[in-house]
């Protein structure tokens, strides 16, 4: 398995970092929880975990529950999901490469010698200390830079922002319960428009424009939980369902750091 790359997180950014490599030729396997809280799922692998099957951007990952499975689907040239969230697989596989891609802003477990290369996205992590590269995350002048000693930079908790909107782009839930769908990934929402139920509580879009993400139908969440997502730009709807150009980014500089690290050992 000396081409192995195991990715933990199969979210919007680690799918960049996953199609990037398996574009490239690297049998990949992807880590997830449970029941993860996907929001722009129309662009994450991870999401083979519910839909067994995901196909983005000619990618096909793949649900496996067991190693057999996993290298039954990584045999055949496509990508393998599976429930470990403690990366327990990583033990059993003896990968290439250990990718942290969670974006839980902490470490939540991987260290520097899980594998011969170990790659950390955003912030959490220490290079040289944790692992061997970390991958910086904020947009601007050094996203995607390879960070070889040190952190990358802080987790703001400020969105992106999108001809003019940060913050008041992001929806989160108002109340506790179980999520109700009325609309879909893709939509043209107006502001003020509901676009859920929690529990009967009506859940608005607070602005006009795309619905870019929106948690899976009947999924719990807490209250203040971020939910959805909706882009201004009311002419971007074919974005919803590609990788977004900082997951783009951030997988090249992890293709980078893996073929740069391979060289060394």
């Amino acid at each position: 398995m000396s081409e192995l790359i195991i990715v933990r997180g199969g979210g919007d950014i680690a799918s960049g970092v996953i199609q990037k490599l398996h574009r490239s030729g690297f049998k990949v396997l992807v880590l997830e929880t449970e029941k993860p809280s996907f929001i722009r799922r129309a662009v994450c692998y991870g999401e083979a975990i519910y839909e067994k099957e995901v196909i983005l951007e000619g990618s096909k990952a793949l649900l496996a529950h067991n190693i057999d499975e996993v290298n039954k689907i990584l045999d055949v040239g496509n990508i393998a999901v599976i429930i470990d969230p403690c990366g327990d697989t990583i033990r059993k596989l003896k990968p290439l490469a250990v990718i942290d891609a969670i974006l839980a802003k902490k470490n939540l477990g991987t260290n520097i010698n899980m594998a011969p290369i170990t790659i950390g996205i955003g912030p959490g992590f220490s290079a040289e200390k944790d692992v061997d590269i970390v991958i910086e995350t904020m947009r601007g002048h050094d996203l995607g830079r390879l960070i070889f000693s040190g952190e990358a930079k802080k987790n703001t908790g400020i969105p992106g922002v999108i001809n003019g909107y940060g913050i008041k782009r992001v929806i989160y839930s108002e109340v506790g319960g179980t999520i109700k769908n009325i609309k879909n990934i893709g939509d043209l929402v107006e502001n003020g428009e509901i676009i859920a139920l929690i529990n009967n509580t009506n859940i608005k879009s607070p602005l006009t424009g795309v619905l870019r993400g929106l948690i899976r139908d009947g999924y719990k969440v807490p209250k203040g939980f971020k939910i959805g997502d909706v882009d201004p730009r009311k002419d971007q709807q074919q974005n919803c369902h590609t990788i977004s150009d900082k997951a783009r980014n951030i997988g090249g500089s992890a293709l980078e750091a893996v073929l740069y690290l391979r060289r060394k050992i």
